[in-house]
């Protein structure tokens, strides 16, 4: 088996836009010229997995070629299963994207201990981000990391005692509001006081636009411009947004290239 960088998508707090935000950098790393593999752990719901199949439909009705990981979904929730997947996949890509579900099973924790780059996704609010750190009622200062920050560190724990590797914890910033406000900074201000302590960066990710979910039937991007046809300055906005996110991402392998 060959040795592909691992991005993990992992957080039990569903409804963070963890399977968008996937998908997309999934089919933007396919664009900039990586071989890219897209594993899928949560057999019910199949967020990812039905993205990439109407990303499939679409290339077969418009008789046209786009950027496409490789991509499977895990049934048999079980690390012998997930192991069996890595193996067909890794052959075939250099970056694997994993998606794992909103909740905590023995195969999420396995392939959150396979992270090379570990993604939490949040939105912009401290009920989301009461899952990695709580904070004081009245000042917001972070009074103690939650459960989940103490999974993720004896997970990163264990992965360098085993593997020598560190692991780039990354906590992205979904759904952030294009307006400043007061819980737009208080927010901000505890996820960095959380990162010093924790250890994790914090960059931003997709902000709250209609446009991402009507992408999905047709299993299209934003940069599938000539698919999606006119686009307009949010829409522009919006690209940028998305590219500004994978560059923070720091994924290493070729180098991007515009897309089509």
């Amino acid at each position: 088996m060959t040795n592909p960088h691992f991005v993990v998508f992992a957080n039990e707090k569903g409804g963070t836009g963890k399977s968008t935000t996937a998908v997309h950098t999934a089919v933007a790393l396919a664009a900039s010229g990586h071989r890219v593999g897209v594993l899928d752990l949560d057999h019910r719901q199949r967020t990812t997995t039905r993205y990439l199949e109407n990303r499939a439909a679409t290339m077969r009705r418009l008789d046209t070629a786009l950027p496409q990981p490789a991509f499977e979904v895990i049934d048999d929730l079980s690390e012998e299963a997930l192991a069996r997947s890595l193996e067909r996949l890794s052959p075939q890509a250099d970056v694997i994207v994993v998606d794992t579900p909103g909740r905590d099973d023995p195969v999420a924790r396995a392939a959150i201990l396979k992270a090379d780059t570990l993604v939490t996704p949040m939105n912009d609010s401290f009920v989301d981000l009461d899952l990695i750190g709580q904070v004081h009622p009245d000042n917001f200062k972070i009074t103690k990391p939650s459960f989940y920050a103490e999974l993720i560190w004896n997970s990163r724990t264990q992965r360098a005692k085993a593997t020598g590797k560190s692991v780039d914890w990354v906590v992205l910033r979904n759904r952030l509001q294009h307006i400043q406000s007061h819980n737009l900074q208080r927010v901000g201000a505890a996820l960095d006081e959380l990162a010093r302590r924790v250890g994790f960066r914090v960059i931003p990710g997709l902000g709250e636009r209609v446009i991402y979910r009507e992408l999905f039937p047709k299993g299209l991007t934003l940069l599938d411009l000539q698919q999606i046809g006119e686009v307009g300055l949010g829409h522009i906005a919006a690209r940028q947004e998305l590219r500004e996110m994978i560059a923070a991402l720091g994924i290493p392998g070729a180098e991007a290239r515009e897309a089509a």
